[in-house]
């Protein structure tokens, strides 16, 4: 694939990803304000952006096997975690800026958990474990099986999970 061609794919895929999150949040917001309908436009746009940005995907074959995009995930949630988000709060830091730095260092622990998960999945790749996972909905936490009584990154209480049993 010519490199233009497969550069111009890669910033439409990021840039209807990142349109899709600004839309489903722009949803949720109108919902807290009440507007009901504008939420539902938000999120049909949003679900179409989504359908761009896998149709770049596809069109750049990003899309292996199971194994390879397990290992994929991994090392990209691994070099999230230990360079990207490391240099972000060292930054933070030193801006002094506390909101950031809380984001980032908690997003920085939770790619570390991430990426913990996509190992696990990768040793008993064979063997199909089953599990239940619950997501924190304050940071992003993953919790394997068991729901904490509290999340180990942010401390939200149990009843901030969302539950993935399917």
């Amino acid at each position: 694939m010519d490199e233009k061609i497969r550069d111009a794919l890669q910033q439409a895929y990021v840039g209807e990803a990142k349109a899709v999150l600004k839309l489903k949040m722009y949803a949720d917001k109108a919902d807290e304000e009440g507007y009901k309908q504008i939420a539902r436009l938000f999120r049909v746009i949003a679900f179409s952006e989504e359908i761009h940005g896998m149709r770049a995907l596809r069109v750049l074959k990003e899309i292996k096997t199971t194994e390879e995009n397990l290992a994929v995930s991994f090392e990209s949630e691994k070099a999230v975690a230990e360079i990207a988000y490391d240099s972000f709060v060292k930054m933070a830091e030193q801006a002094g800026d506390k909101p950031a730095l809380l984001h980032f260092s908690q997003s920085r622990d939770v790619e570390e958990t991430h990426a913990k998960l996509y190992k696990q999945a990768m040793n008993h790749f064979m063997e199909e474990r089953e599990t239940v996972y619950h997501v924190c909905k304050v940071c992003g936490y993953v919790a394997d099986g068991e729901l904490p009584d509290e999340c180990p990154v942010c401390g939200a209480k149990k009843d901030q999970f969302t539950t993935f049993d399917q």
